[in-house]
């Protein structure tokens, strides 16, 4: 099997990345606990059986995505999230897939048949369904609790190779990172590219092959979906916040056939530092947008990279978090009125017909 091989070019320079063209989750902000996902658990372990003690608890959840393509087979890692099959795994593991398998982690695996429910694809996140009930599963916890030396777990089918997951260790080093990671296959990025913003940096190690597989605390509560390793240096590896992508996993997997609204753009805090001295006039609240899909809604009626969105529909927008919602408060063929502030100041007013998010199926 071909692993699924996620690297970074080898510049992060913060201000080259913040002027790049590039995309960001815009997907919502943190959904109450719910009573059909399991919750997390405390743990009284420490040192090295706090991490056997995750492990335990956690490897029974984690599984082997494995997907057919026109250009051969690729694999990643996924974890499932409740009980009746609900599987979170990065996009890019099932990107152009003709047909998804899932692998348990048991010693004997067994082998499911997946359909992919739900997609943010600028956030890189699938949720994928199997027909199955009873299965073990994984809290999902809150990154937004992280704390800088924070002790983690990151649990995966590194390199493809046989003898089901690996595990590695460390601790949260960022978690602000801005990282740009080629992606030839995404029809939603600019050049090829995919910019992720506000990902935990951790020194656990993550490689190919882990993509898609949770970063957890010692709790065994998922904080984060592993999505890149670097060849530029040892042992950093970068997850995506789940409390950015927590709403849409929920949504998938309470509809998954309703259609999810869609902008077409990809956005990040006008206050983020890494962002704010490319405005001018600088500005403390609105969502930058800093990627535009070509032909999708925003780009048919003229929005551009480096505009501030500060209204939608009425809403005055703080950050892209709160913009995520504001789409996602809204249906396929909504007329939005969209307000901007451009470059030179000037604020914009344009009218957005939403779009159906672009989620393969089957």
């Amino acid at each position: 099997m071909r692993p699924m091989k996620r690297t970074l070019i080898p510049s992060l320079a913060a201000a080259a990345i913040a002027l790049a063209a590039c995309s960001n989750v815009t997907a919502g902000d943190a959904a109450e606990p719910r009573a059909d996902f399991p919750s997390p658990s405390p743990s009284y372990a420490t040192g090295q059986d706090a991490v056997v003690e995750v492990v335990q608890r956690v490897l029974p959840a984690v599984v082997n995505v494995v997907s057919e393509r026109p250009g051969g087979e690729g694999e990643g890692t996924g974890f499932i999230v409740r009980s009746d099959g609900i599987v979170v795994t990065n996009y890019h593991v099932v990107e152009r897939a003709t047909s998804v398998t899932v692998l348990t982690s048991e010693e004997e695996p067994r082998e499911f048949d997946a359909r992919v429910i739900g997609a943010d694809i600028q956030a890189d996140l699938a949720i994928l369904d199997i027909e199955e009930e009873g299965l073990p599963t994984v809290p999902l916890g809150s990154s937004s609790d992280l704390q800088l030396g924070q002790p983690v777990v990151a649990i995966g089918y590194a390199l493809g190779l046989e003898g089901g997951p690996s595990v590695t260790s460390g601790i949260v080093s960022s978690l602000t990172r801005r990282i740009t990671v080629p992606d030839p296959d995404c029809d939603v990025c600019v050049n090829g590219e995919r910019v992720y913003t506000d990902v935990i940096q951790t020194d656990a190690a993550i490689n190919p092959g882990n993509s898609g597989g949770p970063l957890v605390d010692v709790s065994g509560a998922v904080v984060g979906i592993n999505t890149a390793g670097t060849t530029t240096a040892e042992n950093i590896g970068f997850a995506i916040q789940i409390d950015a992508v927590k709403p849409t996993i929920f949504q998938a997997a309470d509809n998954p056939d309703e259609p999810v609204a869609f902008m077409g753009v990809g956005s990040a805090d006008a206050s983020d530092p890494q962002v704010r001295f490319t405005l001018s006039p600088p500005l403390d609240e609105g969502a930058v947008i800093v990627n535009v899909v070509p032909g999708g809604p925003a780009a048919r009626v003229g929005l551009r990279v480096g505009d501030v969105v500060v209204l939608f529909d009425g809403r005055p927008i703080r950050t892209a978090q709160e913009l995520g919602e504001a789409i996602r408060s809204h249906r396929p063929g909504d007329r939005v009125e969209v307000v901007a502030v451009r470059g030179t100041g000037e604020r914009v007013e344009l009218t957005v017909t939403l779009g159906v998010n672009p989620v393969p199926t089957g």
